[in-house]
């Protein structure tokens, strides 16, 4: 299993603290039972969060390489010059 991300552990910290908050205001309750059954569901919450945020694209050899018959998603070659900006009368293509 990959290591989470830093963005889905700000994300999932983020929900259990806020949604505990939350729950525990409007809830209203004073018991220690009520308070872990809070608790516990917002670290549910949390964790669901914090797995369901995408993590970002690793890129490594595999994603460099095409697989024969398909397009490369990098062009082969690039321009050697740049023109000024596009007008009507001279489209640029890509």
């Amino acid at each position: 299993m990959p290591r989470p991300t830093a963005a889905q552990l700000a994300y999932g910290s983020a929900t259990v603290i806020v949604s505990t908050i939350a729950m525990l205001l409007l809830s209203q309750t004073s018991t220690g039972l009520g308070v872990a059954v809070i608790s516990a569901a917002a670290l549910a919450l949390g964790l669901l969060v914090a797995l369901t945020v995408p993590a970002p694209r690793r890129r490594g050899r595999h994603a460099a390489t095409a697989r024969p018959g398909t397009a490369s998603p990098v062009p082969d070659t690039l321009p050697d010059t740049v023109a000024g900006p596009a007008s009507a009368e001279h489209p640029v293509h890509h």
